[in-house]
C-alpha cells in the first residue's frame, strides 16, 4: 500500500470516521459526497467532483484570450516575456 494509510475501526452500522490527515491530502470536505465501492477485494472511497459550468467557461475564455498570440505571427521580441512555464504549468 503506498501513500497516507491509517487503522480506523468500524463502528455500529457500519459507520467510519476518516481521519482529519486523510481528508485534507484528499481535499474532502464536510458535506461532500463520496462514492464507495469495491475494486480488486479493496474497499475505496472516491471524492465526487462536480464541475461548474459557469466556472469553467469562464476559465476556457481566459486560457483562450491568454493564447491569442497564436492565430497571428508574433513580430520581433514580442514573445520574450513569455515563459513557457506558464503555458505549459509545472512539467516537472
Amino acid at each position: 500500500m503506498s501513500g497516507l494509510a491509517l487503522r480506523v475501526r468500524v463502528g455500529k452500522k457500519g459507520y467510519i470516521v476518516i481521519p482529519k490527515s486523510i481528508r485534507e491530502v484528499a481535499g474532502v470536505k464536510e458535506g461532500e459526497e463520496l462514492v464507495v465501492g469495491v475494486e480488486g477485494g479493496r474497499i475505496f472511497l472516491q471524492p465526487v467532483r462536480k464541475v461548474d459550468l459557469n466556472e469553467l467557461r469562464q476559465k476556457m475564455r481566459e486560457h483562450l484570450a491568454k493564447i491569442s498570440y497564436v492565430n497571428k505571427r508574433p513580430k520581433l521580441g514580442e514573445l520574450a516575456d513569455i515563459l513557457l512555464e506558464e503555458e505549459f504549468g509545472d512539467v516537472s
